[in-house]
Order: structure tokens, then sequence, then C-alpha cells
């Protein structure tokens, strides 16, 4: 797989995602909350998206599947928009938008 690939299926894998578990910033705020109060320490959107990808890695150690990969690239720039405050850049799905009038003028 090439880095073209990769980064296509990465940004395929985060749209389809998004629409199944919401934006990454409200997703990974969730799981901060839960694991804070299951740890008792306090987790933020960035430890989230950090252990989510050291997850991928380990999995690395004992296997080379692509899907790997793509999904470290995933955690990657959704973590970017979580840690920045971005509730999300994707458009909607296009059954899902809407097309306002243009201004006349």
């Amino acid at each position: 797989m090439n880095r073209s690939d990769l980064l296509e299926d990465a940004f395929n894998a985060t749209r389809s995602r998004g629409e199944n578990y919401g934006t990454p910033l409200d997703n990974f705020n969730n799981i901060a909350a839960l694991w804070s109060a299951y740890k008792e320490v306090p987790f933020t959107v960035k430890d989230v998206g950090m252990m989510m990808t050291l997850l991928k890695i380990a999995r690395l150690k004992h296997s080379d599947h692509d899907d790997s990969f793509v999904d470290i690239a995933g955690y990657a720039a959704v973590t970017c928009e979580a840690v920045a405050g971005i509730a999300d850049t994707l458009p909607p799905p296009e059954d899902q938008q809407s097309i306002a009038p243009m201004r006349q003028g």
C-alpha cells in the first residue's frame, strides 16, 4: 500500500466512523470522561488519541496488517482536530446536505 492509498483509506474510515460515533471532539471527550472516572485520574482528548494510537502500535508489534497503519493515520488526523477543538470538518453526506438559495443582486 502506498501513502496515497493509506491516507485515502484513513480519510474514508474517519468519515464513516464520524457518522457512527459523532465528531472526534465529542467522541474523545466521552472516552476521556469514562477513562477519567475509571482510573480516577484526568484524561484529555489528546490522551485519548495518543492511547488509541499506542494500541495500534502495540498490535503492529505482532502483525503488519495495513489496517493498523490506516487507523494510526486516522487517529493522528482526528486527534489533531479534537485537540484544536474542531467539532467537525467533514461535509455532511450528500443526502444530508442542504443547498441554500443563491442571493440575487
